[in-house]
């Protein structure tokens, strides 16, 4: 169907009505006089796009509207796109303020166009790339980094930032070659030492200490060009290029700071030698892929590690000591190391990074783990420190410095709220039609369990039903299935036969599959019960999900299936919580018993966070056939939350979609009246079974189980 080209006043009339003009004194008129010029499919685009956004926020879809048309002609929709939604993911994350900021990067973009004379361009996007440029990063020497999206092109040490959209050339290939020579700058950044001095303090002795550091940019990046060249020269050769496209080259006097850097003795001693006489020269222009150096978020990140990385070798050298000296105790007449400090060989040479341990003279192969530390370590000392290399003592470190004890999840609930340690989820707006990047916070939680005679009354109240169920579910694990044409087998297939005795008599080749033959079913099947632990199902509703949990247990003991049973709650995007009642690893043991009697009604039932939690959870386990079941008792809410109504359904819709593409089966069983609504929309017309009295639930849910799995 054709587009419909659309006059000036209609334009204004869908933007007053969808940008609120009469309340805010937006003057929608120009803006729709620009629009009524474009094309048709080009009034579509934006104005699809306007809308979308003003279910988030009116402000960015207005800002948005001014700016399009002068972009529309010239650029890429995916860019577009992305520089739209980029602006309504820093909404999300940090107001308005900063989104309107985004926003006015458009003028920006513009301006870049109008220097290349407005030709197409082909950009890449962070999303897009992400994946490869990871895989790429991981496989070079050094610390293992990780790559983010960001406004600001740089490095930490640990993380590697990009920007969310690259288009400086016209194709996607050089656009992509670009964010590669970024990310293998930031790379060698922290590979070559430039962060083995204090580059702040280096700087600060000169009149413009901010000048100061880009000229001392500039030399790090002839050193690092010099290095890059010797050990990835294909990738060399296109930043070259990169920069010729782009006519960017060796400023007049830099030629003799680039002949000094380029041997592979150079450090960042030698460019701090000769940053006196690059500050005396004009501003070196910063190349396509050099991004910038942040001093503060490096000694931020160093700061954070520094005595981590030191107590976590400590102890690992002397779990290392420990294992030497039973290893010598069990040898003939041999003694125990004199010298309990171990030393550190290190080889940097040719791009290589070898690392070697020596213990009284005798050469340790370090295990993958503590090789990974002192990596780390090297690069931001260049060395090993010798106080690094003395094994700890008993209980000279504890949990919390180590980074291995886990955090209260309660605590973090008390006084000002903060995210560490939380696992972050998108969620699916549909007004934006689009996702939501890391919206939802969210904890796991053991419920606490509750040692009382909740299973034993259980098993007392369903002592009929538990038999019958343990005879249905051992009738399913030992359950056969006949197989027809086969080779060989226990009878004659007389369909087969007959077929096979037809062809001869045509004079075709007889078939030689005329047997049936009983095949034992192999049952490979994991199964997550996702149980609705909000508000609304206090009372006889929570009873009943648990006297159900019991008797699935029971009953699945003995059918040998794997299972794992969570609860999920929580109040706003804020603080969405999962609740362990039992892992896959675990038994059915007192333990798990007392977590089911301890389920309790907590708050709502936000549930796109869980479903895409235990989705991920279940795309880890090795089985041929994946099932999450809901047990709930109503539909998607939350606290004076927009998840409330048809937001959250088509979430939680959108989370089960996820679910079925990974390959995971979803199944609900609820006790709403009303859920024929809403479930055939999110869960399909067979997906799902409705409960007329909450007292059903543990009788029926067998016989769902059986119906699913089978």
């Amino acid at each position: 169907m054709a587009s419909h080209l659309r006059s000036a006043a209609e334009i204004t009339e869908l933007l007053e009505s969808w940008l609120e003009a009469d309340f805010s004194f937006r003057k929608v008129g120009p803006t729709a006089e620009k629009l009524a010029t474009l094309a048709a499919e080009d009034q579509d685009f934006i104005l699809d796009w306007v809308r979308r956004v003003a279910s988030s926020n009116l402000e960015v879809a207005w800002q948005f509207a001014r700016r399009a048309p002068a972009l529309v002609g010239s650029m890429d929709r995916r860019l577009m796109e992305a520089w739209v939604l980029g602006a309504c993911d820093v909404y999300d994350r940090q107001g308005l303020r900063h989104a309107l900021t985004v926003m006015e990067e458009a003028d920006q973009w513009v301006g870049n166009l109008a220097s290349r004379q407005l030709e197409m361009t082909a950009g890449v996007l962070f999303d897009e790339i992400a994946g490869v440029l990871g895989n790429f990063v991981r496989g070079l020497s050094g610390r293992r980094l990780t790559l983010e999206q960001g406004k600001h092109i740089h490095t930490d040490t640990d993380k590697l930032y990009l920007p969310g959209v690259l288009a400086r050339f016209p194709s996607a290939e050089d656009n992509f070659k670009l964010a590669k020579a970024m990310a293998t700058l930031l790379w060698a950044q922290t590979r070559h030492g430039t962060f083995r001095a204090d580059l702040a303090v280096a700087c600060a002795g000169f009149p413009d200490p901010a000048r100061a550091l880009g000229q001392l940019h500039a030399l790090e990046t002839l050193r690092l060009s010099a290095r890059i060249a010797e050990e990835l020269p294909g990738l060399h050769r296109d930043m070259e290029r990169l920069k010729r496209e782009l006519g960017e080259g060796l400023p007049a006097g830099w030629e003799r700071f680039a002949e000094r850097l380029s041997t592979p003795e150079a450090n960042i001693e030698d460019s701090l030698i000769l940053l006196g006489d690059a500050y005396q020269l004009p501003d070196f222009i910063p190349w396509c892929y050099q991004g910038e150096l942040r001093p503060d978020a490096v000694a931020a990140a160093f700061a954070a590690r520094r005595e981590k990385e030191k107590a976590r070798l400590r102890v690992k050298l002397a779990e290392l000591l420990d294992e030497q000296s039973r290893h010598r105790e069990t040898g003939a007449s041999a003694e125990p190391p004199d010298d309990k400090t171990f030393e550190a060989e290190v080889d940097d040479e040719d791009g290589r990074l070898d690392l070697e341990l020596t213990l009284d003279g005798q050469p340790i192969a370090p295990p993958e783990d503590v090789k990974q530390l002192m990596t780390s370590i090297y690069l931001d000392f260049g060395d090993i420190p010798p106080e690094y290399l003395v094994p700890a003592g008993d209980g000279e470190y504890d949990a919390s410095l180590l980074g291995e004890q886990r955090a209260d999840p309660d605590a973090v609930w008390q006084g000002t709220y903060h995210e560490e340690g939380a696992s972050f989820y998108p969620e699916w707006d549909m007004g934006r039609q689009h996702y939501r990047k890391n919206w939802c916070v969210m904890r796991e939680k053991d419920v606490t369990p509750v040692f009382d005679g909740f299973h034993r009354e259980t098993l007392e109240k369903h002592a009929g039903l538990v038999k019958h169920l343990r005879r249905a579910f051992e009738a399913m694990r030992d359950e056969n299935r006949l197989l027809k044409r086969q080779a060989y087998g226990d009878d004659v297939d007389i369909d087969a036969l007959v077929e096979a005795i037809a062809d001869a008599r045509d004079g075709s080749e007889m078939s030689d599959r005329l047997f049936v033959r009983t095949h034992r079913a192999e049952r490979n099947i994991a199964v997550v019960f996702m149980v609705d632990m909000s508000g609304s199902t206090k009372g006889w509703i929570n009873e009943a999900e648990r006297e159900a949990l019991v008797l699935l247990c029971e009953a699945l003991e003995r059918l040998g299936d794997r299972y794992a049973i969570y609860g999920f709650s929580g109040i706003t995007r804020k603080r969405c919580e999962l609740f362990r009642v039992k892992t896959f690893d675990e038994p059915y043991n007192d333990e798990v018993k007392a977590r089911i009697s301890g389920i309790r009604a907590q708050e709502y039932t936000r549930m796109g966070f869980a479903i895409r939690h235990l989705t991920d959870l279940l795309k880890k386990v090795e089985a041929r056939t994946k099932v999450l079941v809901t047990l709930s008792d109503g539909r998607p809410d939350d606290y004076f939350d927009v998840y409330r109504g048809q937001y959250g359904i088509e979430d939680t819709r959108m989370a089960l979609l996820e679910a079925r593409r990974a390959g995971v089966h979803p199944f609900c069983v609820t006790i709403d009246r009303e859920a024929r609504d809403y479930l055939p929309h999110m869960y399909g017309a067979a997906r799902y079974v409705i409960l007329d009295d909450v007292a059903e639930l543990p009788f029926k849910v067998s016989d769902i189980y059986r119906r699913i799995t089978t």
